[in-house]
C-alpha cells in the first residue's frame, strides 16, 4: 500500500535511509525502498528520553509530538526509543519526568535494519515477530511479505491494541497476539522465519517446533557477562545450528509478566579474599565486545555490575550466584590490579580467556557458531578450529 509523506516527513526518511546504507546496515534495494516508505512517526507518538538528574539519577522525561520539529527529529534519527516504563519501579519526579526500568521501545533503525537484512526473507515466508511492542518492525514486514504471511506477538494487551490501531491506519493487517512467546505460537502455525526482539538465556524449544525444517531463528541470546544476536538454521529434528551475527544489538528481556520484570533477590557475597596484579584491566574487557562474548563461553550466566567503593573508585566486577566475584578498577591509579573474593578467583579465567583470544588473533563475533538441542543442551564454538564451549542454562 502506497502511504502519503509530508514533505517533511519524506525528507527526514529519505535521509536516514541514506545513513543506514552508508553505515552498512541496509543492503538491499528492496529494503530500502520499505524503509523509506514506512513512517516511523507514526508507531512513536511519544517517548521517553533520557536524563540525569542534578541528584545523578537516571530519568526519563516525557517527550510527544507537541513539538513536531523536535519529535520528527527524534523519531527519524539512529536512535532507540523508549516508549515505556515499568510501573514497579516508575517514581514520577515532575510532571514529564519518571525514574525506572524501560520495558518497551522502537528500536534504533540501524539495529532494526541490520535484523531485516539478516533474516534473507523470500517472498511467501510466514513470520513469526516476537516483541511487537509500537508495531515498527511488524509494518516493515508487511510492508516486504503482505499481511497475511506474517504474525506478531506481545506480552502486553494494550501495546498490541494500539499497535493493531497504528497498522490498521496503513493499510496492514497481520496476525496479532497477546502471549509469552516463550511458551510457544498460541496457534498451530509453523514459521518459515522467527524474530524476537526479546533477549532469551536460552532458545525455547517451542520455538523449534514451530519453524519448518531449514527455517530459521533470529534472536538476541543472553548469556550474562555478554550476549549477542544468533541466527539459527533449525533441520527436521529440531535442532538448530547457526553463527553470531555481525549485526550487534542488546534487547530488553522476555518476561512472563505484562508490565514488569520479576524482581531479583539481593544476593550475598563473599568477603575480600585478596588483591593482586593483572594482565587484563578493566578497560580491555570494556572496550571489546567479542571479548566480553567469549568471557560469557568461559563463565555462563554469571553477571556484571558495576561497583562504586567508599573512596568514589568505579569497578567492573563479575559475579556469581555463589557468592563468588571479582573487580578491577575503572577509575584510581591502579587499573593493572584486581580484587576478588569467594571460592575461586574468577580473574584467572578471564586472564586465561584473554590470552586464549590474543593468540587466536581476536576474532570477532560472528567467528563464534552457537548451537542447541530440543533436550535443552546447547554450546558455542570457535568456527575457524572447532574449539567448543558447553553452556548450562542459567
Amino acid at each position: 500500500m502506497n502511504v502519503h509523506l509530508p514533505d517533511d516527513v519524506r525528507r527526514r526518511s529519505a535521509a536516514l535511509v541514506t545513513d543506514l546504507e552508508k553505515a552498512g546496515a541496509l543492503r538491499s534495494e528492496s529494503w530500502a525502498r520499505i524503509f523509506a516508505t514506512v513512517p516511523r512517526h507514526v508507531f512513536v507518538p511519544r517517548w521517553y528520553e533520557q536524563q540525569t538528574t542534578e541528584a545523578g539519577i537516571t530519568a526519563w522525561r516525557l517527550r510527544d509530538d507537541s513539538d513536531r520539529e523536535a519529535w520528527l527529529t527524534a523519531v527519524y534519527s539512529d536512535r532507540t526509543l523508549v516508549t515505556s516504563l515499568d510501573p514497579a519501579t516508575a517514581e514520577q519526579i515532575d510532571a514529564h519526568t519518571w525514574t525506572g526500568i524501560p520495558t518497551s521501545s522502537n528500536t534504533m533503525p540501524r539495529l532494526v535494519a541490520g535484523l531485516l537484512e539478516e533474516l534473507d526473507l523470500r517472498d511467501g515466508h510466514r513470520v513469526w515477530d516476537i516483541g511487537t511492542g509500537t508495531g515498527y518492525l511488524t509494518a516493515l514486514l508487511c510492508a516486504r511479505l503482505g499481511s497475511r504471511h506474517v504474525h506478531s506477538s506481545d506480552i502486553t494487551p494494550d501495546l498490541v491494541d494500539a499497535a493493531r490501531d497504528r497498522l490498521a491506519g496503513l493499510g496492514h493487517t497481520p496476525h496479532l497476539t497477546t502471549a509469552d512467546a516463550r511458551l510457544g505460537h498460541p496457534g498451530t502455525t509453523t514459521f518459515d522465519r522467527i524474530l524476537a526482539t526479546c533477549s532469551v538465556q536460552a532458545i525455547p524449544t517451542t520455538w523449534l517446533q514451530q519453524t519448518r525444517p531449514g527455517g530459521a531463528v533470529l534472536t538476541d541470546l543472553d548469556l550474562g557477562i555478554e550476549g549477542g544476536l544468533v541466527r539459527l538454521t533449525v533441520d527436521e529434528h529440531g535442532n538448530a545450528a547457526g553463527r553470531f551475527t555481525p549485526t550487534t544489538g542488546r534487547f530488553m528481556a522476555a518476561r512472563g509478566d505484562a508490565h514488569t520484570y520479576p524482581r531479583k533477590p539481593r544476593l550475598s557475597y563473599a568477603p575480600v579474599t585478596a588483591t593482586r596484579p593483572t594482565t587484563v584491566t578493566a578497560a580491555d574487557i570494556r572496550a571489546n565486545y567479542p571479548l566480553r562474548l567469549l568471557l560469557a563461553f568461559h563463565l555462563p550466566y554469571s553477571t556484571v555490575v558495576y561497583h562504586s567503593a567508599d573512596d568514589g573508585t568505579l569497578s567492573f566486577q563479575l559475579q556469581q550466584r555463589d557468592g563468588t566475584w571479582a573487580r578491577a578498577p575503572i577509575t584510581g591509579d591502579h587499573p593493572h590490579t584486581v580484587t576478588y573474593g569467594g571460592t575461586r578467583n574468577l580473574w584467572t579465567t578471564v586472564e586465561a580467556a584473554w590470552r586464549w583470544w590474543t593468540e587466536h588473533d581476536r576474532p570477532t563475533q560472528d567467528q563464534f557458531g552457537y548451537a542447541c538441542e530440543p533436550n535443552g543442551r546447547h554450546y558455542a564454538w570457535h568456527i575457524p578450529d572447532g574449539r567448543r564451549w558447553d553452556l548450562k542454562n542459567g
